[in-house]
């Protein structure tokens, strides 16, 4: 990710550690663009930049979703990419997000 974004990220871990909200994890948005003809994954941006503030603040990345134009397209339109294309990597990238924060969810104690 863009070092912006990661200023971003990292004073929002901040904040919430400041105030006793849990964090459940990072994403890496535009982490990557996958090549619709061949698959190839490119990282544009710089990378390893979620990794690391993983790391540092002791925050899962839970995933990492991929600049394309079809999200971007369906989000415009108000269509999910996993009504759009539910069998499509983009929607599985997606879907393990979900699952990994259900699971977080609920074990989470809130008293």
């Amino acid at each position: 990710p863009q070092d912006i974004s990661l200023i971003d990220a990292r004073r929002a871990i901040q904040m919430f550690e400041k105030v006793n909200v849990p964090i459940l994890g990072l994403v890496e948005n535009m982490s990557y663009f996958l090549c619709p003809h061949c698959g190839e994954k490119t990282e544009i941006f710089s990378s390893g930049g979620g990794e690391k503030t993983s790391q540092k603040y002791n925050v899962p990345l839970i995933g990492k979703i991929p600049i394309d134009t079809e999200i971007r397209v369906g989000g415009d339109a108000g269509k999910p990419i996993i009504i759009l294309n539910p069998k499509s990597h983009q929607s599985a990238e997606f879907m393990t997000i979900a699952g990994a924060v259900a699971s977080m969810i609920s074990i989470l104690d809130y008293k």
